[in-house]
Parts: structure tokens; sequence; C-alpha cells
């Protein structure tokens, strides 16, 4: 099937350089993965992957992070399961 409809979308140019990034390594055009993207659209018959509105606990949490609000850090794994 020939490809000739056009698609065009604004996205966040950060993001899309980092996509574009990983799309190299996996040696994938864009124009390829947005195609791979919508197939699976179909095939699911919605989003391919989990949309959900978070609850207050994680809205709060996601503020938090984006605010650089209690933050914690750790030097190794074994560490993080510590704090955790």
């Amino acid at each position: 099937m020939a490809k000739t409809a056009v698609l065009q979308a604004n996205v966040d140019p950060e993001i899309k350089q980092k996509a574009e990034r990983i799309l190299d390594e996996l040696n994938i055009s864009m124009s390829e993965a947005i195609s791979y993207y919508l197939k699976q659209i179909t095939l699911q018959r919605g989003i391919p992957f989990e949309i959900k509105i978070p609850n207050d606990d994680t809205s709060a949490a996601l503020q938090e992070a984006h605010e650089r609000k209690n933050l914690q850090s750790a030097n190794s794994v074994e560490e993080l399961y510590l704090i955790l």
C-alpha cells in the first residue's frame, strides 16, 4: 500500500530530539515509528498503552518531583532499597 497521507503534528522540540536519538539507534525513521504507532492503535482499537488520570497522592508526588521538593538520593541500588 502506498503511503500518501501527510501527518503534521506540533510536539515539544526536546521530546522530538530525544525520540530521534533513540529511533536512530533502532534504525527506524520518525515516519516509520509514527506508522507503527498508528498501526498499533488500529490493531488494539485504542491507545497501545495505559493512560490514566493520577490519583491525589500521585498528583502530589508528581508536583513535588517537578518542583524538586522532598527528593532523596542514593549512591547504589542497595542504598535505594534501604530508603524505600
